[in-house]
């Protein structure tokens, strides 16, 4: 197949727009970033960049006259729908309706949004219980993934797109309208099922507005429970959570957004810190690791089993942001793992995210950001550092993607088990960070202090095949997130006998502590001047980041060569 020059269109190089990205490089195209900014700006880098294709694998904004009507270079929608299916809210409405059978399909740009022929289409079966965040980075993501190689297969071919004929019985979607606020509400009369789907179909944006504790919140990241009370009233506290008595049993409620006052802007927290005037009176219920180690519980942020030789511990942070205090409930299960009779300790992610280090808007809400940074950079080291001084052979199971720090947390296990198509995110400077988790330590040792220095200078996404080729990665596991979890637990149990890993286990005996430290030292030397006095704009980087601000431009690391010199050229 010829080399198509590709733009990807995207109101944000969020995860999909990252995975689009390193398949058409895997793929031998060229692919160029255009995030949406200016309407004007877009259409004039776009039509001077002679690109043979436009590709929108994650676009909020209607796609201008100017470029949709140009027959000569296709723009074509990633939409999050089946066949027919037309309107921004089409993932809200399949978990709402608790569709069986859901899908992806590319649409050629038209007047009318997602009105288009269609280029490609993918299906997928849609298991209940999916909050709209995990099916979108899960099976819409893979699902997308493959309407574009098809797209850009069939674009090489000459391919003419097929307008959707709704007189066809297979064509079952239809123009849905956008989800509002009172399609989502509920009662906590409701049953704690119905409950937990509404926001599970509204998690990421825009949350479930409703009453809680005589105000008004937005809801997300909720969990089953079965206790019961009176419907509404907060039950008990756990970690960061509040658990609400609901018509039937009741429900977990991880965080929440302060409905803004006029004028106001809010963003998402931890539930325990929205409400923490309100939770005095509130029981507290401890079940960490090293009090309850093996309970049975609904909903545990960080759990643990044993299988064999291998100690499973398994923390799930909502988006993969690890404030001070979730940290230090890591730290201390952790050192309970430790002591441990076992042989191995395998630590790995839940359902989203592995980790995206320090927890942003837990130190933008703080009382002073940079202080409480420089608190959250230092535990999330604290729990580096278990990891890197264990006894056991510790392996990390990158059960989804990380970025930042996150990546740096799962280098400091001796052995690191990647899941299928996740991105790797191995820098910084984005946020005006130096960076820390030791990963001047790890990192170099994993891949060299060249490309060390190469990935935390480019600031460019990894594939998991990059990751593996490059040594940040010793396995790549199946895609499927159940199945990872049990090829997970079977290679961890045979890793210690494995003539693979038999240098790997020969260098933990000679660790070298003093190096460690050094590097430990020497980052939160530089972190200080980052966070605390704030050289390089970190406050004003994780303002933007919480509150979601359009960026000004595309930066020039996904520009690629060929965009850029059609720029120059003009």
């Amino acid at each position: 197949m010829r080399s198509l020059k590709i733009i990807l269109l995207s109101s944000a190089f969020n995860g999909l727009t990252q995975r689009a990205w390193l398949e058409l490089r895997q793929a031998g195209h060229s692919p160029s970033v255009v995030l949406f900014t200016d309407q004007d700006a877009v259409c004039e880098q776009i039509e001077q960049s002679a690109a043979d294709l436009v590709i929108c694998p994650f676009l909020k904004d209607r796609v201008p006259h100017q470029l949709w009507s140009n027959a000569r270079r296709p723009v074509v929608i990633i939409h999050p729908g089946i066949v027919g299916d037309r309107g921004a809210s089409a993932l809200d409405w399949a978990i709402t309706h608790e569709l069986e059978r859901w899908g992806v399909t590319a649409l050629q740009a038209v007047e009318d949004m997602d009105a288009g022929p269609v280029w490609a289409t993918c299906e997928f079966n849609l298991p209940q219980g999916l909050r709209k965040s995990e099916l979108y980075n899960g099976r819409v993501s893979d699902a997308a993934i493959l309407c574009i190689r098809e797209v850009v297969e069939k674009c090489v071919a000459g391919f003419v797109p097929v307008p959707v004929d709704y007189s066809q019985r297979q064509v079952l979607g239809r123009l849905q309208p956008n989800m509002k606020q009172a399609d989502r509400a509920f009662s906590w009369h409701d049953c704690s099922r119905f409950i937990k789907r509404s926001i599970d179909a509204a998690d990421g944006q825009p949350g479930v507005l409703a009453s809680l504790a005589g105000g008004q919140y937005y809801l997300y990241d909720a969990h089953l429970d079965e206790r019961s009370g009176t419907p509404g009233e907060i039950l008990a506290v756990h970690d960061d959570a509040v658990l609400v008595a609901t018509g039937d049993h009741s429900v977990w409620i991880g965080s929440l957004r302060r409905k803004p006052l006029p004028g106001e802007e809010t963003f998402k927290r931890p539930a325990r810190h929205v409400l923490a005037q309100q939770l005095r009176d509130v029981p507290t219920l401890d079940w960490s690791i090293a009090s309850n180690p093996f309970n049975t519980e609904a909903y545990q942020p960080i759990s643990y089993r044993e299988s064999g030789q291998v100690g499973e511990l398994t923390f799930e942070f909502y988006n993969g942001a690890m404030s001070t205090e979730q940290c230090q409930r890591l730290v201390d299960a952790l050192r309970w793992a430790k002591a441990r009779d076992t042989k191995v300790l395998l630590i790995k992610g839940g359902r989203g995210s592995f980790s995206n280090g320090v927890h942003l808007n837990v130190i933008q809400a703080a009382e002073v950001p940079g202080l409480e940074a420089w608190a959250n950079i230092q535990a999330i080291d604290d729990v580096c550092e278990e990891l890197l001084t264990a006894r056991q052979l510790v392996i990390s199971g990158l059960t989804g993607s990380a970025g930042a720090g996150g990546v740096m947390l799962g280098l400091a296990a001796d052995i690191v088990f990647a899941r299928a198509e996740i991105v790797l995110n191995p820098h910084y400077k984005t946020m005006g960070l130096y960076g820390s988790e030791y990963w001047s330590y790890s990192l170099p040792r994993a891949v060299g202090q060249a490309m060390a220095e190469k990935l935390t200078e480019e600031c460019l996404p990894v594939s998991a095949t990059q990751a593996l080729q490059l040594g940040m990665v010793q396995e790549i596991g199946p895609r499927c997130p159940d199945e990872f979890g049990l090829w997970l637990l079977q290679r961890a149990n045979g890793a210690l006998n494995d003539p693979a890993y038999a240098a790997i286990r020969e260098r933990k005996g000679r660790s070298d502590t003093q190096l460690m430290q050094h590097c430990r030292n020497a980052e939160l030397e530089e972190m200080y001047l980052d966070m605390v006095q704030n050289r390089k704009q970190f406050a004003e980087k994780c303002r933007n980041f919480v509150f979601k601000r359009r960026v000004c431009g595309t930066p020039s690391r996904l520009v690629a060569d060929w965009a850029r010199e059609a720029e120059l050229a003009e």
